[in-house]
């Protein structure tokens, strides 16, 4: 306990106009939350003046982030700004860190309010990289529009912040520290928490550890390689798959948290985890998979790195779902996928007999249809898989769920999709990412190329490369219609639906003082052709792509800066 009671301070400022949450919450460079006066404590005040003062008051909060760099100064000030606006408890992650799958888990524990997110997911960090701050509510989901709406809207009129400016919480001691504070009758809690014991917790009451322990350190055990690209998740790897199911110490890489992560993006695709990938070349690991700064996202290679696209992975758990404990105990309610994601596990839904929901990226679409009990598994292309028993994508969760696959069936990852595809064919899928493209060119080509597909002449038109031809069957701008709320949320990317199934999707990405970003989503189903490379078979669909769009004409720009 402090010695005296703390002072409350109202401290004046002037709103920002750029305060808008995205999907991902606030996202912007380190100098900006450095340099700007006050424009973390307008953002956070803006979160805590979202919640009715009834409803905050005496509440528990969850705070957390990925470790990156501003991580713990930033958590310094959401103490002091909590206690100063009614929050009664704090629970922190040990050095301020917590994955943001164990965040919801920690969460919807222990009833909070919601949580702050401390996170720019697996973009670049450090000093020079990006910070992020999200906020997630009592379902442990991510906000909903109307929240972050609201949100941004204080922050346009913000004229001042409450804090507690002496208030110091100690990160580095797990444990109750109590702060007294003036006109306050209660004290001021924060818990300092083990971060990783709650969410192992959870995960021992949906898989079948005494299995997996025995695939993972038993006779005839697998070898895996497993990269936390020097995020957060590094100690939950270290401690559930190697301290608890076995795993050798070598089986785990890069699991010391760094705050810019090793000098590069902590992104889990074959170009930034390429060490993973070159390790599993030489066949001695069965299973390789790589992590994302905050834990969430997760990517999935077989034996000489056979790369799993994230659209095949949740279509396989998807077909194997009853080789998980916690399924066989709950039934399956439904699936869902992003828009853009394949559409392999529409074939998996249809062939169940499940229902399947198509939503637009974000995981708080996934997160009210769970919340309505209609959704049990869902997954995104941009390496994001994730059930119901949270309401974030789950890296490690995703990982132990293709582990108990392979313990029930007794086959390789390879084995595994190559039978997945014989059953019901094989969606060939690829996504270009044009990055920093003039912002606006970009707006002009999509502009044009939405007046160009809603033409009704644009439906029935043939296109032809080589000896393939597509002829269009639907062109629209996806819009989605949520089946709990009848909530529409409109312009969610133009699509292209030809008569054989085959996709071509085009979105804006998010936008930045650099620019912003042009994604081409290519999705072509084939049943007879299932082990060929995808580029060659996706070559003709990314010819009619940049014909229809003439995006290399209207950005200057030759080619993609990602394929992925």
């Amino acid at each position: 306990m402090e010695n005296g009671p703390l002072q409350v301070l109202t401290v004046p400022t002037a709103p920002y106009p750029d305060q808008r949450p995205g999907t991902n919450g606030l996202r912007k460079k380190v100098y900006v939350f450095q340099s700007k006066r006050s424009y973390l404590h307008n953002f956070i005040q803006s979160i805590f003046s979202s919640i009715d003062l009834p409803d905050r008051q005496g509440a528990t909060l969850v705070v957390g982030g990925d470790g990156r760099f501003f991580n713990r100064p930033a958590i310094g000030v959401i103490a002091q700004m909590a206690a100063a606006n009614g929050i009664g408890r704090l629970i922190i992650g040990h050095h301020g860190m917590m994955s943001t799958p164990a965040v919801s888990c920690v969460i919807r524990k222990y009833k909070a309010i919601g949580g702050i997110i401390l996170t720019a997911s697996h973009n670049a960090g450090g000093p020079n990289g990006d910070f992020g701050i999200k906020f997630n509510t009592a379902s442990g989901g991510p906000a909903k529009e109307l929240v972050t709406s609201k949100i941004y809207q204080i922050s346009r009129t913000i004229q001042e912040f409450a804090i507690c400016p002496g208030l110091c919480v100690d990160l580095k001691t797990i444990g109750k520290q109590t702060f007294d504070l003036e006109n306050k009758f209660k004290p001021f809690t924060v818990e300092i928490v083990d971060p990783v014991e709650s969410y192992a917790n959870l995960l021992r009451n949906i898989f079948d550890f005494a299995s997996l322990k025995e695939l993972l350190s038993g006779e005839n055990h697998i070898n895996i390689r497993v990269d936390a690209m020097h995020g957060v998740l590094g100690p939950y790897v270290k401690r559930i798959l190697c301290e608890e199911l076995g795993c050798p110490a070598n089986s785990a890489i890069n699991c010391v948290p760094l705050e810019d992560f090793g000098g590069q993006p902590p992104d889990p695709n074959l170009m930034y985890a390429a060490d993973l990938a070159d390790s599993m070349r030489d066949g001695q690991f069965d299973l390789g998979a790589a992590f994302d700064g905050d834990g969430d996202r997760n990517m999935i290679l077989g034996k000489h790195g056979f790369f799993v696209t994230p659209s095949d992975s949740v279509a396989v758990i998807a077909d194997n779902i009853f080789c998980i404990p916690y399924f066989q105990h709950t039934g399956v309610r439904g699936f869902a996928r992003s828009m853009p994601t394949s559409t392999a596990l529409d074939r998996v839904a249809k062939a169940t007999k499940i229902k399947l929901h198509e939503t637009p990226a974000g995981w708080r679409f996934f997160g009210n249809l769970m919340d309505a009990g209609m959704l049990s598994l869902c997954g995104e292309e941009s390496f994001g898989t994730g059930g119901d028993h949270i309401r974030e994508k789950d890296g490690l969760w995703a990982v132990l769920a293709w582990l108990s696959i392979i313990a029930t069936r007794r086959q390789s990852v390879e084995d595994i999709l190559k039978e997945h595809w014989l059953k019901y064919g094989r969606n060939y899928f690829t996504r270009y990412d044009y990055e920093n493209v003039d912002i606006d060119a970009a707006c002009d080509m999509m502009e044009d190329l939405e007046i160009l597909i809603s033409d009704k002449s644009f439906v029935k038109q043939r296109f032809a490369v080589e000896d393939k031809v597509y002829q269009v069957e639907k062109a629209d701008n996806f819009e989605y219609t949520d089946p709990v709320d009848g909530t529409i949320t409109r312009n969610q990317g133009l699509r292209i639906i030809f008569t054989d199934g085959s996709r071509i999707i085009y979105r804006l990405g998010g936008t930045s003082a650099d620019g912003a970003t042009v994604r081409i989503y290519i999705d072509s189903y084939e049943r007879k052709f299932i082990f060929e490379d995808t580029q060659v078979i996706l070559a003709p669909l990314a010819t009619i792509a940049l014909k229809i769009s003439q995006l290399h004409q209207r950005t200057g720009r030759k080619g993609p800066s990602l394929i992925t």
